[in-house]
């Protein structure tokens, strides 16, 4: 069986307020990364701004974009001039009053590839996301790219089991999570430490389960809540890809930007499930009950 590996490049940044200044920082990590091999650059979510959701502010609703439009257009004209595969995340404006959390995703010669509206919204003190967003209705539905199919989803998504295997059973070759997660600074190092690896090994269990790599990128850095009701977001960081079955190939600082390359062997992802054939052994004659919010 010949090796089929995919190089993957992966940007963990900090952000400012300037969405310019971070557009020129993720565009020239873009091109650092494809010049030395990169295929597929994966960016983290709500990359173009702070992370807004701290507050509920109809301002910032301003930081929307159309799709298409100005912003896919100048991540389509990187992608193609790398010849790369690049996943970002973007805040959509749909039409007025409605929003989504889109992650969109551009093949090699720059075309739109596919996108993905995230699914879960949470709705938590600093993550007050559904005053922002419409749940996505595109489904857990893989994207067709010339690297393969790309089970994209994004950040709470990553809590739900049954999200990593709908896109494993659609055929997804690899998981990737552009993420935007962090500690309150109330927090014991405890509880923070607790948090921390409990959003790995979650992550770590759709790699096993679904005999799948797994890619995640988060934000990294403090910042400020602009209500001052909090102290504000410590983003982790601690971005990492996991191969099919669970083990870390990198992972990232939890305190500093980061930027790497990680190859990827989609043969041992072949292998794997042929060890460990979890597909073959499910009792879908008995899972009827998954479709219910809870069985009384």
């Amino acid at each position: 069986m010949n090796n089929r590996e995919i190089k993957i490049g992966i940007i963990q940044a900090s952000r400012t307020a300037d969405a310019e200044a971070n557009h020129r920082y993720l565009e020239q990590k873009i091109d650092e990364l494809a010049s030395k091999g990169a295929q597929l650059v994966v960016l983290q979510e709500l990359h173009e701004s702070l992370y807004f959701c701290q507050v509920e502010s109809t301002d910032n609703f301003d930081l929307a974009t159309t799709i298409p439009g100005p912003v896919t257009d100048a991540y389509s004209e990187i992608a193609r001039r790398n010849g790369i595969v690049l996943v970002t995340s973007l805040f959509e404006k749909r039409a007025p009053g409605l929003y989504h959390n889109t992650a969109v995703v551009f093949d090699t010669d720059g075309s739109i590839a596919g996108k993905y509206r995230k699914m879960h919204i949470p709705d938590d003190p600093a993550y007050y996301e559904k005053f922002y967003f419409t749940p996505g209705d595109l489904s857990f539905k893989p994207i067709n790219t010339s690297l393969g199919k790309l089970g994209v989803l994004v950040c709470w998504d990553q809590w739900y089991p049954e999200a990593a295997r709908l896109m494993a059973l659609n055929g997804a070759e690899l998981l990737i999570y552009p993420t935007a997660i962090g500690w309150e600074s109330t927090d014991t190092p405890d509880e923070k430490a607790r948090q921390r690896e409990a959003w790995i090994t979650v992550q770590r269990g759709h790699a096993v389960a679904n005999g799948l790599p797994v890619i995640t990128v988060n934000r990294v850095g403090h910042e400020p809540d602009p209500s001052g009701a909090t102290n504000g977001t410590q983003f982790w960081g601690s971005s990492f890809v996991a191969g099919p079955q669970g083990e870390f190939l990198y992972q990232a600082s939890d305190s500093q930007p980061e930027t790497a390359i990680v190859t990827v062997s989609m043969t041992r992802t072949e292998q794997v499930r042929r060890w460990w054939p979890f597909l073959r052994d499910r009792r879908i004659d008995h899972y009827g009950d998954l479709t219910k919010r809870f069985v009384d």
